[in-house]
C-alpha cells in the first residue's frame, strides 16, 4: 500500500483501486480536541479537491477535501460515537472514508511522506 498527502493535510492510503482517507497527525494537532465529524454520504461522487467532510473541534470547524476523484464507498461509523479517534489515531483508526479511485493519475499531484514532512517542517 502507498500513502500520499495533500497540502491541506489529508492523507490517502491506496490499496489497488481503493483509497482510505483521513487527516494527518499534524492537522489534528492544529485543530485540538475533535468534537464531531460530518462524513460524506456513501455513494457520493466526488472530484479531487472537493470539500466532502467537516471536522469540528474545540478551536474551529475545518473542511476536509478529497485527495482524489471517485465514489465514496464506506465511512468510518465509529466516528459517530467516538470523534476523538481522529485525535488519538489520526493516521490509522481515525480514518474518515474510503473511496473508489476514478483516476489513479491524480495521485501524481500528491506528496509522499518525505515531501509532506518537509512541507510541514516549513510551516
Amino acid at each position: 500500500m502507498s500513502r500520499y498527502f495533500t497540502k491541506d493535510h489529508e492523507w490517502i492510503e491506496v490499496d489497488g483501486h481503493t483509497g482510505t482517507v483521513g487527516i494527518t497527525d499534524y492537522a489534528q494537532g492544529q485543530l485540538g480536541d475533535i468534537t464531531f465529524v460530518e462524513l460524506p454520504g456513501e455513494g457520493s461522487a466526488v472530484k479531487q479537491g472537493d470539500s466532502v467532510s467537516v471536522v469540528d473541534s474545540v478551536k474551529a470547524a475545518s473542511d476536509i477535501y478529497t485527495p482524489v476523484s471517485g465514489t465514496v464507498t464506506e465511512v468510518n461509523g465509529d466516528l459517530d460515537e467516538q470523534p476523538e479517534l481522529v485525535n488519538s489515531e489520526a493516521e490509522s483508526g481515525g480514518w474518515l472514508f474510503r473511496i473508489a479511485i476514478a483516476d489513479a493519475n491524480e495521485l501524481g499531484s500528491l506528496m509522499d511522506r518525505a515531501a509532506y514532512d518537509a512541507y510541514v517542517a516549513g510551516l
